[in-house]
C-alpha cells in the first residue's frame, strides 16, 4: 500500500492498537508481521497499545501463540496494567465480573478478590455465563446502589473476535454509569496509557508519533486529546471535531 510505504521519517514512534489492527482475535490480519517488523527495521520505536484487561506479559504471550514474532514490537501497553496497578493502591479486597481466566490473572498480580461485602469491583469483562449486556442489570443496578466504584479494565465497548461481535467491559461499564453508578476508566482514550507508552519511547515529541488504530472512542480520541497524528483503520469519517486522522486506510498490508 503506497500511504505505509511513503510513511514520512518523521514518526519514530508507533503506538499501534492490537485488536483490530494486528489480529481479529483469533488470527493474525494480513500485513501486520512485515509491517510492524518493517518499522523497526527503520529504527522507529513501536509500542503496541491495547485496552486488554491483563498484563502485558499474557498479552506478549497470546502474540506469539497466534504467530506474531516478538521482534515486532519494542514495548507492550496495557489498560490491564494500568487498572491492576490502580487496584493494589485500594490495598482492599474487591468484587469482580469477568471471565476465570481474568480473575486468575488478578490474582496473580496480588489483587484480593471477593464476593460479597466490597466497595470496588473490578470488570474485566462479560464472563462464560452471560453473553449478553442485558444479563447484567440487575447485578449492576445493586452494585450502584450500594455506591459500589467500578474499576474498568477495557474501556472498549465492542470488539470483532474472528469477526463476530463480541461485548466488552465499556459495555457493562456504560451502563453502570447509567445506572448511577460511578467508574474508573483505564486503557485508551485516557491519557496515563499514553504517559507510559511515551515515557518507555522516551518521552518524544508529539510531532514525532503516529497513533494508528480501529476504534473511534479510543483511539481516535485519545490521539486527539494528547496531540499526535493518526491513522484509522476503517472506513468513513473518522474526524473528531476539527481533528481527523492524517489518513483512513484498510489495514497495515
Amino acid at each position: 500500500m503506497g500511504f505505509w510505504n511513503d510513511l514520512d521519517a518523521k514518526y519514530r514512534v508507533i503506538l499501534c492498537d492490537v485488536w483490530g489492527v494486528v489480529h481479529d482475535g483469533v488470527r493474525l490480519l494480513p500485513g501486520a508481521p512485515e509491517r510492524l517488523g518493517h518499522w523497526r527495521s527503520e529504527g522507529r520505536f513501536v509500542v503496541l497499545m491495547t485496552n486488554a484487561p491483563r498484563t502485558a506479559d499474557n498479552v506478549a504471550l497470546q502474540l506469539r501463540r497466534i504467530g506474531l514474532p516478538s521482534d515486532c514490537w519494542d514495548d507492550i501497553v496495557t489498560s490491564g496494567e494500568a487498572g491492576i496497578a490502580a487496584l493494589l493502591e485500594l490495598d482492599a479486597p474487591v468484587g469482580f465480573i469477568g471471565t476465570v481466566e481474568d480473575r486468575a490473572v488478578l490474582e496473580g498480580r496480588g489483587v484480593r478478590i471477593a464476593d460479597n461485602d466490597f466497595t470496588d469491583l473490578a470488570c474485566t469483562g462479560l464472563d462464560e455465563r452471560r453473553a449478553d449486556v442485558a444479563d447484567y442489570r440487575e447485578e449492576l443496578a445493586g452494585h450502584a446502589g450500594r455506591g459500589v466504584a467500578m474499576h474498568c479494565l477495557n474501556p472498549d465497548r465492542m470488539v470483532l473476535r474472528g469477526g463476530v461481535p463480541e461485548a466488552c467491559a465499556g459495555a457493562l461499564a456504560d451502563v453502570y454509569e447509567s445506572l448511577g453508578g460511578r467508574v474508573h476508566w483505564y486503557g485508551k482514550p485516557d491519557a496515563p496509557i499514553y504517559r507510559h507508552a511515551l515515557e518507555l519511547a522516551g518521552n518524544p515529541p508529539a510531532d514525532t508519533v503516529l497513533a494508528i488504530g480501529d476504534n473511534l472512542q479510543t483511539d481516535m480520541l485519545g490521539a486527539s486529546r494528547m496531540g499526535f497524528d493518526a491513522v484509522y483503520i476503517g472506513a468513513g469519517d473518522a474526524n473528531i471535531g476539527a481533528w481527523r486522522p492524517i489518513a483512513v486506510v484498510e489495514g497495515l498490508a
